[in-house]
Order: C-alpha cells, then sequence, then structure tokens
C-alpha cells in the first residue's frame, strides 16, 4: 500500500457504496464520520489522511500561498492518491465503481482534480466548498458522475464565480451537478450536509 494513513470501516449492506472521506487542512481520516453517520450509517467507509504536512497539518497537496496551489504536487499527489484507492480497493475488497466521495475544502478539492485528471473516479461526490483545482480547457468523460457542490455564499476563500466554474467545468464532461448554497461562509453547515445526503438519497 502506498504511504495513506487510513481506516477502512465495512457496512453492514454491501450492496451500498463505500464513501471516501477526504477531510480540509489539519483534518485527518476520521474528521468526516459524523458527516456519514448522518447521511447512510449503512455504507462502508474509507477515511484517508492527506500526507503532506502544512506546519503540522495534514494536506492533501502542497499550496504556495491560500488559494494559489503548487500544480506540480497538485498532479503527484493525485495520481498518488488515484493509485491508493485502486490498492485500497484490492486489499479491502471494495467495489471500485460504487464509490462516493466526501471532500471537504482541501479534501473537496482533490476529490474534484481526480475527476479532471483521471475522469469518473467516484460514481458520485460531495464536494463541500470546493475550488476550481485547475485550469483545463477539456476534461475526460465525466457522463458516469453525480457531483452535489456544498457552498457558503459567503465563504472569503471560494467567491461565487468560482463555484460556478467548477460546476460548468464538470457539466461541459457531461457529469450530473446540484449546487447547494448556504448564508454561511466555508464552514461546513447542517442544512448543506441535510442536502447532501437528499442528492445522495436520489443517486
Amino acid at each position: 500500500m502506498s504511504d495513506h494513513k487510513h481506516l477502512f470501516v465495512k457496512g453492514e449492506d454491501e450492496t451500498k457504496p463505500t464513501f471516501v472521506l477526504l477531510h480540509g487542512t489539519g483534518g485527518n481520516e476520521k474528521d468526516l464520520l459524523p458527516i456519514v453517520n448522518m447521511i447512510d450509517e449503512g455504507a462502508s467507509v474509507l477515511g484517508i489522511r492527506g500526507n503532506i504536512s502544512e506546519n503540522g497539518m495534514p494536506r492533501f497537496f502542497k499550496r504556495l500561498a491560500e488559494g494559489v496551489f503548487d500544480k506540480e504536487d497538485l498532479k503527484l499527489r493525485t495520481d498518488e492518491l488515484h493509485a491508493f484507492l485502486e490498492e485500497a480497493a484490492t486489499e479491502h475488497g471494495i467495489d471500485r465503481q460504487n464509490l462516493v466521495a466526501i471532500g471537504y475544502s482541501n479534501g473537496a478539492n482533490i476529490a474534484a482534480n481526480l475527476y479532471y485528471e483521471h475522469g469518473a473516479v467516484f460514481k458520485g461526490a460531495m464536494l463541500f466548498h470546493a475550488m476550481v483545482p485547475q485550469q483545463k480547457e477539456a476534461l475526460p468523460n465525466l457522463e458516469n458522475a453525480n457531483v452535489f457542490i456544498g457552498a457558503g455564499k459567503h465563504d472569503p476563500m471560494i467567491p461565487a464565480p468560482e463555484t460556478e466554474q467548477l460546476k460548468r467545468d464538470l457539466e461541459s464532461a457531461g457529469a450530473a451537478v446540484k449546487t447547494f448554497w448556504t448564508e454561511g461562509g466555508h464552514e461546513l453547515m447542517r442544512e448543506e450536509i441535510q442536502a447532501a445526503k437528499e442528492w445522495y438519497e436520489a443517486l
């Protein structure tokens, strides 16, 4: 296995997806477990810790400044994570075709970039407070991908046009995208988790 610290919890119902949990800066592989409990307790869980450290805080890739990504590292770490998902699927007996990502902030950014780089890696993804990971003229085919984007109207890190651009990019590649706006900032709001649950249940 590659060097991602992770946890795997097998769900009671094998027909349900495996949630791939991708935390925000400073988080860990257990951070988003409360969201799983709110959305679908019966699903399997693969929680992954980012293997970059920024002043002791785990992240999934390096950045040069707030909102400015290290593009080379982003590509490297995205490819690493893609390889790790393949390895983890084999090791834990996970259905590779039935993965649903739950990403917040930095974790949502790398989940989005997996779509930009590797196509429909996830059947579905809940991207909470994600940025456009890179400028790319054409994305791989995403016709089999369903994406929920949770965004805050007053998010100081992610202006609304950024969210709209992310939605456009994914839709241009064939993904079905639902955007849900809260009146909040960069923090996760209960109402967007509830909206994500409703979206998930309709998948």
